[in-house]
């Protein structure tokens, strides 16, 4: 159908003809203008196939359990993928399951990127009960009588094949939390507290 046919049937007036022509031939310039860029339409097309999600793998070294959940997207958190994560991260010693923190998981997410990797973390310890927590602190008293493990904010991690020094080092160009080293026993503890650091 010619321009002026289409313009004709569907405005009354010269003036609103007018307005109209210059709307559809401004869309038409810029969509012109689009696809004459060779970059565009591999990035527009990729941006609308591939919603942004925020994905995390985890494997629990005490009951052997593996998870690889979507806890965000498309500007929002996922309950179900922040459920799964949570049975992964509960308490092995009691059952007891706690809502995490969606601030660690964001704090993991972007040391997964620091370092470029999609690789599982393997967890030593994440929510602790308080009565595990008491007991642990009896046992030994490096641990925290106010553990943020028993608030479900923090969480203990090595990533295999990667050096440990490597983790903490990422971990704390991050400045998101507290970052505890512990290469005696092969983990590095991330919470979502005051940025600052402890061990050698």
């Amino acid at each position: 159908m010619p321009i002026q046919k289409f313009f004709d049937q569907h405005f009354h007036s010269d003036t609103e003809t007018v307005h109209s022509r210059r709307r559809f031939l401004k869309a038409g310039l810029g969509a012109c203008t689009l696809l004459a860029s060779p970059m565009a339409i591999p990035s527009v097309q990729a941006a609308m196939k591939r919603p942004f999600e925020k994905k995390l793998s985890f494997l629990n070294l005490h009951t052997g359990e593996r998870t690889r959940a979507t806890y965000w997207a498309n500007g929002r958190y996922i309950p179900e993928g922040m459920r799964a994560i949570n049975h992964v991260l509960r308490d092995h010693r009691t059952g007891d399951r706690y809502t995490i923190d969606p601030d660690l998981f964001d704090v993991l997410y972007l040391l997964q990127h620091k370092l470029g990797t999609r690789q599982e973390f393997h967890v030593i310890s994440a929510y602790r009960s308080p009565a595990t927590n008491a007991k642990l602190a009896e046992q030994n008293g490096g641990v925290a009588k106010n553990s943020m493990h028993t608030h479900g904010k923090a969480i203990d991690i090595r990533l295999p094949g990667r050096k440990l020094s490597d983790l903490r080092t990422a971990a704390l160009s991050l400045q998101m939390g507290g970052v505890g080293y512990y290469p005696s026993s092969n983990f590095v503890h991330l919470d979502t507290g005051h940025v600052r650091t402890w061990g050698s």
